[in-house]
């Protein structure tokens, strides 16, 4: 066999179905011989699209209607508008993953809700619908157009917490996949699209032109039917083999042995502690003299204090997807994303330090005759120290917290965990990342009260 040394990236999206088929993908490159490794669970369709575009993967999952609706609409011939970008379209894969809309069943024989057109009778029940279905053109904004439906008590969920409402009783109804496992085994009504208002959703890979012909045809080998799919969505959701073992099992191949507890978290931690560490350090270092400046500077440094201020309004998730053009997917934009972050506590700590000093404690230094650079070292700075810190502390905190979101565009840490438990419903999961989490933002509190010790004069701590 002659060796793949190219290196290929394979995307999935986060959700089960595209992580295992993604897994697939892997292992049958992996078998021809590829170097070929899977960034897991990115996000969503946009994360993936822009990852792929940017060349930050080379190979993902996607479905024909989300490409004609949501990535190239209005395009007719799919192939050419691709292949103008770099990009090819595969053979259909073997099984169609459509959307469709699902309620409880005793809500569904109660009311005799049988088709979606029935919904337009019955406003009174409460449906919550995936975040991204909600704003997808081929998703509620179609169903609305095609149905009629109102658009009062919808509401957006992230697509496993939606099911765990529905089957809670939270919700009356949400969207579906029709390779869900979730649908046998909630006891789900599926309504009839009777006006046809869904495209087709066939499975293809989406990669990049220059894939080795080798990984070409190892990808058009992967083919999956229908119940195939379903049977592998149920195995992980339900009987909770992991991805790796499925895949394994649906290639005839022998599954790597499973991470160890101990070894998973010690190797996110690293991660995490990578994320944290970089972007404060960078913060600390712009933000101490920004804070001075915004002390000095009464007018502009208003002005710097509302601009810090503004970045902290970004949602943190919609500014690590504006990174992706920018810096693609891993740590980089996570890192940046964190940094921003980071700016407002430490520049406004610096500020009200630096404001708090009685103006005679100036005068003395001055009329020492220290110059203004040891004023500043010798005396302000010090004088300061502890609102700083105290800026630096809740910066750090933050940071531990917002860093887990960072597994949503591949940068690993706690998150990873966190987001794979709320996808297969998995308390133990989300807890292996959420404590770890907590822990660390305690021990980052703890460390900055000993530095506290440490540096701040005593005077100033009694």
């Amino acid at each position: 066999m002659i060796l793949i040394l190219l290196a290929i990236v394979v995307g999935s999206k986060q959700f089960t179905e595209s992580v295992i088929v993604g897994e697939i993908a892997t292992q049958a490159l992996q078998a021809s011989g590829a170097a070929a490794s899977h960034r897991r669970e990115l996000g969503g369709t946009r994360v993936l699209w822009e990852a792929l575009r940017a060349g930050q993967i080379d190979v993902y999952p996607e479905y024909t209607g989300t490409i004609s609706e949501e990535l190239l609409p209005g395009e007719r011939d799919l192939a050419a508008a691709l292949g103008g970008m770099g990009i090819r379209m595969g053979q259909p894969i073997g099984f169609d993953d459509s959307y469709a809309i699902g309620i409880r069943r005793d809500a569904a024989e109660r009311l005799g809700t049988r088709t979606i057109s029935d919904l337009s009778r019955h406003p009174e029940l409460r449906l919550g619908f995936s975040n991204e279905f909600m704003r997808r053109r081929d998703g509620w904004p179609r169903l609305h157009e095609v149905y009629g439906l109102a658009e009062t008590g919808v509401r957006g969920l992230q697509h496993e917490v939606a099911y765990r409402a529905l089957l809670d009783g939270a919700i009356d109804g949400t969207d579906l996949y029709s390779t869900d496992a979730e649908i046998r085994a909630g006891g789900l009504t599926i309504l009839a699209d009777d006006r046809r208002a869904f495209p087709r959703y066939q499975a293809v890979f989406l990669f990049r032109k220059g894939l080795p012909p080798q990984a070409q045809r190892a990808l058009e080998s992967v083919r999956i039917d229908q119940q195939q799919m379903i049977a592998m969505n149920a195995r992980a959701l339900i009987d909770r083999v992991s991805e790796q073992r499925i895949a394994a099992d649906f290639l005839g191949m022998r599954a790597a042995d499973p991470e160890g507890l101990p070894r998973r978290v010690l190797r996110r931690t690293g991660e995490h502690l990578f994320l944290v560490a970089i972007s404060l350090a960078a913060a600390i270092v712009l933000s101490i003299p920004l804070g001075i400046l915004a002390f000095r500077r009464a007018r502009s440094g208003q002005a710097l204090l509302a601009f810090a201020g503004a970045l902290q309004t970004i949602p943190s998730l919609a500014l690590l997807v504006f990174m992706i053009p920018l810096l693609g997917i891993g740590a980089a934009p996570a890192i940046v994303a964190l940094f921003l972050y980071s700016l407002l506590p430490i520049i406004r700590g610096t500020h009200s330090g630096l404001a708090g000093i009685a103006p005679e404690v100036r005068e003395s230094a001055h009329a020492l005759g220290l110059p203004p650079r040891a004023v500043l070292v010798l005396v302000e700075l010090p004088l300061a120290s502890r609102a700083i810190l105290a800026g630096i502390k809740t910066a750090a905190v933050i940071n531990v917290g917002t860093a887990t979101l960072g597994a949503l565009i591949g940068a690993g840490g706690y998150g990873q965990p966190i987001l794979t438990g709320i996808r297969l419903a998995d308390t133990a999961l989300i807890l292996e990342g959420a404590l770890p989490a907590a822990a660390l933002a305690l021990l980052a509190q703890a460390l900055f009260d000993l530095l506290e010790l440490l540096l701040v004069p005593r005077g100033l701590r009694l």
